[in-house]
């Protein structure tokens, strides 16, 4: 980064937060400390009214804005792909505001870059073509959690798992304490203290019905930070397959979350699988049909047996 562009960047770093001390700003443009104090400088000299504290750190005079910024075709198109992506994937009032956002952006483009901008966005899509939005029940769900975890309010909500409790259940009532939402693998999952868990636990959104917001409020817990939560995994059960080495990259395409391992031996490829239960990879065995034997446990070689006698009954 040159010196031009950082002390850009140190402008919008100021901005954006009331206070930033210089080693902070050493570090996130990974430069000396001596040449930050030379960057605030040469900005106020400038006659950018740039205010330190000792011990503290720098910030701009209340009030004080930076001219409009200008895009160059790449970051607008990384702006405008954003504003799809939170159009397609949020709910309603997130999607008007980005349909707003990117009409807004559009216009006040020179007309070379949106040009180019335009010409970069066809060549790209930001979902895969089997990967369809997120449906109108679940924004709306989307809508409601979203406001719940910005109001510290409860949830209640019936939940149906992907697989049946010890009693038999799919179905059951929660009432949650919602931390935060993460999209992963084409899924919105909510994250939040279960009430009859007694833990943190996950839900996604597409199993979630009857949500109502409760007027029961919650506070978050100290220090728990989304961007740094990682869940514990729980996958302890073993599955071993051997499968026909030529649906070796159908396999890691598919089942990419629980392999272990793979390896070529006499007889086919042997792959080691991590799962929490056995049972919720049945659909992806039976989807790799023929070509792959489960050799452990003996349970699930038995539900894949019996689910293949069940379909050869219809057919």
């Amino acid at each position: 980064m040159n010196k031009t562009d950082r002390q850009l960047a140190i402008m919008l770093e100021l901005q954006r937060s009331k206070v930033v001390r210089a080693e902070d700003l050493a570090a996130l443009f990974e430069t000396s400390v001596r040449t930050i104090y030379r960057d605030i400088q040469a900005l106020s000299e400038t006659g950018i009214p740039i205010f330190g504290a000792p011990g503290h750190g720098y910030s701009l005079m209340e009030g004080y804005f930076l001219p409009p910024i200008g895009f160059s075709a790449e970051e607008a198109v990384a702006l405008l792909l954003g504003a799809d992506f939170i159009e397609q994937r949020l709910d309603g009032d997130y999607g008007r505001a980005a349909k707003a956002a990117k009409s807004k952006i559009e216009a006040i483009l020179p007309e070379t870059v949106r040009d180019e901008s335009i010409r970069v966005r066809e060549t790209m899509r930001l979902l895969n073509a089997g990967e369809p939005r997120t449906g109108m029940n679940e924004k709306d769900t989307l809508g409601q959690v979203r406001r719940a975890i910005l109001e510290r309010r409860k949830i209640s909500f019936s939940y149906k798992k992907k697989t049946p409790e010890a009693d038999g259940n799919r179905k059951s009532i929660r009432e949650v304490a919602p931390y935060g939402l993460v999209f992963a693998q084409g899924n919105w999952m909510l994250i939040g203290h279960c009430g009859l868990r007694q833990d943190i636990r996950h839900f996604r959104l597409s199993r979630m019905t009857e949500l109502v917001v409760l007027d029961t409020p919650f506070a978050m817990p100290p220090g728990f930070n989304l961007s740094l939560y990682r869940p514990q995994d729980d996958r302890s059960e073993h599955v071993w397959i051997r499968a026909n080495p030529e649906i070796a990259d159908k396999i890691a395409e598919t089942g990419n979350f629980y392999i272990e391992s793979a390896e070529e031996r006499e007889g086919g490829l042997w792959v080691h699988l991590r799962v929490r239960a056995p049972e919720e990879i049945l659909h992806l065995i039976l989807s790799w049909g023929g070509d792959v034997e489960v050799m452990e446990p003996e349970s699930l070689r038995f539900r894949v047996r019996e689910e293949a006698e069940k379909m050869f009954k219809r057919y």
